[in-house]
């Protein structure tokens, strides 16, 4: 049997929260509009079904990571690419040649306590993360280890 794989996704709030994530239909909603390859490749090749998720709120005062979450579909077509009227079309990516690829995720809860930028900045054994190497990616690996580190720092108890 697979381990599970860990991952952070960054959504500016204002553009769709974790609150937005919890609101949903069984509190599950596909990851879309990715724009970016190397973050296209992980949604497409890497993240499973399984897999968690950190949730973190880019773009605002104190970026943080604020909610976990759970995959619950694996790549496929990002649909929004080809829809003139989503707020992410690009005209070179068709139904018969997808170029971008989502995911669907599901909210498992809000952290116990944000976990700043700053507090992963500060603390030993996130100096190496991925979110502080590659900042413009909306989607991270995120290693077992981190994992355990970040939802310490969350007073969260370890899952999968």
């Amino acid at each position: 049997m697979r381990e599970c794989s860990y991952w952070l996704f960054k959504s500016e709030p204002s553009g769709y929260a974790f609150q937005d994530l919890l609101n949903e239909d069984n509190h599950t909603a596909e990851w879309d509009g990715v724009r970016n390859y190397a973050a296209r490749n992980y949604l497409r090749d890497q993240v499973k079904l399984g897999d968690k998720v950190f949730f973190y709120h880019s773009n605002i005062k104190s970026p943080a990571i604020v909610g976990t979450a759970v995959v619950v579909r694996e790549g496929y077509p990002d649909f929004t690419a080809w829809d003139t009227t989503s707020e992410h079309p690009d005209p070179k990516s068709t139904p018969a040649n997808p170029i971008w690829f989502m995911v669907d995720i599901k909210a498992d809860d809000f952290l116990s306590n944000e976990v700043t930028l700053t507090q992963i900045k500060s603390t030993v054994g996130l100096e190496n993360t991925s979110l502080l190497k590659r900042a413009r990616l909306s989607v991270h690996p995120v290693t077992r280890e981190e994992w355990t580190i970040i939802l310490a720092l969350s007073k969260r108890k370890q899952s999968c």
